[in-house]
């Protein structure tokens, strides 16, 4: 039932939500990081959209990354998405990008900052700080982490682009140096500039879901003491980013961006153990507090994720039991001290 072409194609497929929306971002557009989980397809839906709103003649899309996963780079090129080669580290090769009117930046690192937390840093707080002010004159969807907020009780409903934020561990504070980068360039020259804090985009290949799944057919316990998650498909997520340069300000604006369902992980792998023919093991005390985000302001803004738990879930267990592949990148949505 499932295969990668049939899955990057649901991911791809614009909305006329989107369409519509294109029509009234102006200028090209330019992906940093695109070599990513979700840069190419966010990439890639980029173009089609355009395309369907028929101006597709008028504006770049241009994937800029590393591209040190050959099937990646692959499918841009075969979409008509151009690429460029760059280190965003190598201020030589940073400089001959193209100054563009819209960036959505993807680059940064999470997992491996546990022991190389040199690298996170320069990843995710220089390199926003150069970007920023050799691309003062952009507009900008930043990439962040829901994990910004603190662990809140479950009864508070999420945190709130309102609510004071408390970093655990090295990784979520340089994900808070990063928004500080940009909008301290907000600031400075008036740059528009949009944080995308992100909670869990499900894309089949990976995700919090692909985890749980792993782990129950497995037969390895999945733990409890963090009792609920947020998530979003991850198709969802990619056109809330695309959409939202279109509310990047200055000062710069925060928006929370997750699924609006407050999803309890006993019953999310109950679910998915009955799809996969195996019963999940649980450990720990489930606790009465988790990361979440309150994503109503993006919702007011965007609408609903296309799909919500229930269908993500029962296409995760077909996705694995029809020997999809995976990315081997595990969330750690689990952890609650900062170390990934």
């Amino acid at each position: 039932m499932w295969n990668e072409e049939k899955l990057d194609a649901m991911l791809t497929n614009p909305s006329p939500a989107l369409i519509e929306d294109m029509k009234r971002i102006k200028g090209d557009i330019m992906v940093m990081g695109a070599g990513g989980k979700m840069g190419p397809t966010l990439s890639i839906l980029v173009k089609k959209a355009i395309e369907a709103a028929g101006i597709g003649d008028k504006q770049r899309v241009i994937a800029v990354s590393r591209f040190t996963d050959p099937l990646a780079s692959a499918l841009l090129n075969d979409s008509g998405v151009e690429t460029i080669s760059c280190d965003l580290l190598d201020s030589a090769q940073r400089s001959k990008l193209p100054q563009v009117e819209n960036i959505i930046f993807m680059a940064g690192r999470k997992f491996g900052t546990a022991g190389g937390e040199n690298l996170t840093w320069a990843m995710n707080s220089s390199l926003p700080t150069f970007v920023a002010e050799q691309f003062s004159g952009s507009r900008f969807t930043v990439f962040s982490s829901g994990n910004i907020y603190p662990i809140v009780p479950l009864s508070s409903g999420g945190s709130s682009e309102r609510d004071p934020i408390g970093p655990i561990g090295e990784y979520t504070m340089s994900c808070l140096a990063r928004e500080r980068a940009f909008r301290y360039a907000a600031e400075k020259w008036g740059t528009k500039v949009l944080i995308f804090r992100l909670n869990f985009a499900v894309d089949l290949r990976y995700g919090v879901l692909c985890d749980m799944a792993n782990k129950i057919l497995a037969g390895e316990p999945i733990d409890l003491s963090t009792p609920c998650l947020n998530c979003i498909w991850q198709g969802s997520a990619n056109e809330f980013a695309i959409r939202s340069l279109l509310y990047a300000e200055s000062p710069a604006k925060i928006l929370n961006v997750t699924g609006p369902e407050t999803v309890s992980i006993a019953r999310a792998a109950t679910l998915l153990g009955e799809y996969l023919g195996r019963k999940p093991v649980f450990e720990g005390t489930p606790g009465n507090d988790a990361y979440l985000s309150d994503s109503s302001e993006a919702v007011d803004l965007m609408g609903y994720p296309a799909y919500g738990i229930r269908t993500l879930i029962r296409w995760q267990a077909e996705w694995l039991l029809d020997g999809g592949r995976q990315l081997g990148k595990p969330t750690h949505f689990e952890e609650r001290k900062g170390s990934y």
